[in-house]
């Protein structure tokens, strides 16, 4: 392979993309079953007794699967382009996939969450719904920013592109880091609450270490990610592959192995109406925590601030009233104390 006139500044592995290819498919059949399996039980919680409609579960780790097919399709374009190394088209579809794949694990641990704070209202730092809509909605635009970023970034040939193309790559990366860091202290003051008030059950605790496990991989990559950017041209990241494997294959794949391993499913119930009582031992099913403000007004206002000084927020807090109350009943103990007894 003549360098010189190759897309990559170094000779690239020929074998790395295929392993770490099968790999990532492999988690990603998992994935696939794992959340088939869910679906198998809500339909047959349906015809048993017509539960399908309470039962959301698989939405949380939805998103995986589809993490896992961009990584392999990834992976791929990259072997391919390997053996076609002055293919300009080829080599930036395999950076604009390998960029974009990470955020969609990042939008798994923001339904995992959520989905927690539906189980934990009482301590829920913003509403559930809200976590999604807000920091997927700007996963969605730092992604648009990254994939401009990507495409202009690799057109060596064209200068103008390449300067556009890492200013949008800082840009977005920045935003990235930032808004992950965000996501960590929302995860890290619901923890506090949960130990304070000591409803951490062992099962809530698993999802916290889990939670915290995933964000500390993804952010390493994107710390990572940005540093290589920053160092422009054949910085001493760009010209090493070893880093690229390192932080874009290991962590990411060491991420979605743990999600296989230790899957959210098991450890949070099937209904966002399904609720752990104050005593942090029952469970109860209630009304749910509905907003119902206009989606566009919850997304400029994710916190209800407006609700927090007109009251709103305690109307909507069933909880309080869940001795006796019309719309909240107490779970039958195979049901809601399955998950408890386990911890």
């Amino acid at each position: 392979m003549l360098i010189g006139l190759s897309v990559y500044l170094y000779t690239p592995s020929k074998v790395a993309p295929i392993l770490f290819g099968v790999l990532f498919a492999i988690s990603t059949v998992v994935h696939i079953y794992q959340n088939m399996s869910v679906l198998l039980n809500l339909v047959r919680a349906y015809l048993l007794i017509g539960m399908c409609s309470k039962a959301k579960t698989w939405r949380v780790t939805g998103t995986l699967p589809w993490a896992g097919i961009i990584f392999v399709a990834g992976f791929v374009t990259r072997e391919i382009s390997i053996y076609h190394d002055r293919n300009l088209g080829i080599y930036i579809a395999s950076i604009v996939l390998l960029l974009i794949a990470p955020p969609v694990y990042a939008a798994a641990d923001y339904f995992i969450l959520g989905k927690t704070l539906y189980y934990v209202p009482y301590l829920a730092p913003i509403h559930p719904g809200r976590v999604v809509s807000t920091f997927c909605g700007l996963d969605i635009i730092v992604g648009v920013l990254t994939g401009q970023g990507g495409s202009r970034i690799a057109q060596y040939k064209l200068p103008d592109q390449v300067k556009i193309g890492e200013a949008l790559l800082k840009a977005s990366l920045l935003l990235l880091i930032g808004l992950f860091c965000c996501f960590v202290a929302l995860t890290i003051v619901f923890h506090v609450k949960c130990v304070k008030e000591n409803v951490l059950s062992k099962n809530l605790r698993t999802i916290m270490i889990l939670l915290y496990v995933s964000c500390a991989l993804i952010l390493m990559r994107n710390i990572f990610r940005a540093i290589d950017i920053w160092e422009s041209g054949a910085g001493y990241i760009e010209r090493h592959e070893v880093f690229f494997y390192i932080f874009d294959g290991v962590f990411m794949l060491a991420n979605s192995v743990m999600l296989n391993i230790w899957h959210p499913s098991r450890y949070l119930p099937q209904s966002n109406k399904t609720y752990l009582c104050t005593d942090g031992v029952t469970e109860r099913e209630g009304p749910g925590w509905v907003d119902k403000r206009h989606w566009f007004i919850t997304i400029l206002d994710p916190f209800d601030i407006g609700g927090l000084i007109k009251g709103r927020d305690k109307t909507a807090a069933f909880w309080e009233t869940d001795n006796g109350h019309d719309d909240v009943t107490v779970l039958p103990p195979v049901e809601a104390q399955k998950r408890i007894e386990e911890s």
